[in-house]
């Protein structure tokens, strides 16, 4: 049986991501072979054509962290699923493809609440966002949330999670259209940091207590600058660095405040213990079930549009998260 994959041929950006005709491989145990009805794209995704993420796969790797399909075949010693079920996937490569051998572990049912085209885009970004809050920022209901980049993948899985687990959600935006989608998502406020000082708003839509838990994707000036509106014994999660920079911390700050800053990595949680990493993924399906979450889906594009669209990622030029459609 043959796959097409939109490969990554080197560590040179988008522009050597390739369309290839590749053969299967045989199914070890406790693998899966799903036929691939959508994938989706998240950062990690584009940094890894240039070799800048944490994990760096050697070329050729076919691109895409997480999908959607029907399991078409079971490898030995898999007992939890059968052909014919309606499942999601993620892991570190390989999504984007018209078949995906999985291992079991990283293969999920499809939530009743969601089609295709939404399972593809949920895991990575919700999963993300429930270990971060729940697991890692241990966010109680009640408690004031800042969460920026409400717009983008991470963001704004993190707006509708906190708002599902009882948080009051405070959101930045870069634009008045991105903010419109964390109020959607739930967000009790709504800042767009380009024309105001996000940290003054905090402080105000707090009593000038400030948030007690802040969520960070973007890195940089907004990271430094949310210590200046970090409640008295607050965290700041930092789950990824989307400005291009890491930040410098004022620690004698962070220290005045008894506070703490946590460091964020979904995906290792889950690897380097299975067991907690599936109880997790498990909190967030029934989240999932009892609240209605959803990703917010910018644009839907082709197998072979795989190139525009991590362009797309890149300069920006699409809001929410972007889908590849996998047609026969």
């Amino acid at each position: 049986m043959r796959n097409i994959v939109a490969e990554c041929q080197a560590l040179r950006g988008p522009g050597s991501v390739k369309i290839s005709n590749r053969e299967l491989p045989e199914l070890k145990s406790g693998e899966v072979l799903i036929e691939v009805v959508a994938a989706a794209l998240n950062f990690p995704d584009l940094l890894m054509t240039y070799g800048k993420y944490q994990f760096k796969p050697e070329p050729p790797f076919a691109v895409g962290m997480e999908g959607a399909g029907r399991i078409v075949a079971l490898g030995p010693d898999v007992q939890k699923f059968k052909v014919g079920m309606d499942v999601m996937f993620r892991g570190k490569t390989g999504a984007a493809a018209t078949y995906k051998v999985a291992d079991a572990s990283d293969v999920s049912p499809m939530p009743t609440t969601l089609d295709f085209e939404a399972a593809a885009a949920f895991g990575v970004t919700f999963q993300t966002a429930y270990v971060a809050l729940a697991k890692r920022g241990r966010l109680k209901p009640g408690e004031s949330v800042l969460i920026h980049g409400a717009g983008g993948g991470v963001g704004q899985a993190s707006v509708a999670v906190a708002k599902a687990m009882g948080a009051r959600v405070i959101a930045t935006a870069s634009s008045a259209e991105k903010g419109e989608i964390a109020k959607q998502s739930g967000a009790d406020h709504v800042i767009n940091y380009m024309e105001a000082d996000f940290a003054q708003h905090v402080m105000a839509a707090t009593g000038g207590r400030g948030a007690d838990l802040v969520l960070d994707p973007v890195g940089g000036e907004i990271l430094n600058k949310s210590l200046s509106c970090l409640a008295w014994q607050g965290r700041i999660l930092t789950v990824g660095f989307a400005s291009g920079s890491f930040g410098n911390i004022d620690l004698s700050h962070l220290q005045s405040l008894s506070g703490s800053i946590v460091g964020v990595r979904a995906g290792e949680y889950g690897r380097r213990n299975p067991e907690a990493g599936q109880i997790a993924f498990n909190e967030m399906l029934q989240l999932t079930e009892q609240h209605g979450l959803s990703p917010y889906i910018g644009k839907v594009w082709e197998l072979g549009e795989i190139v525009p669209a991590l362009k797309a990622m890149e300069t920006r030029s699409v809001i929410g998260k972007q889908v590849i459609r996998i047609d026969r």
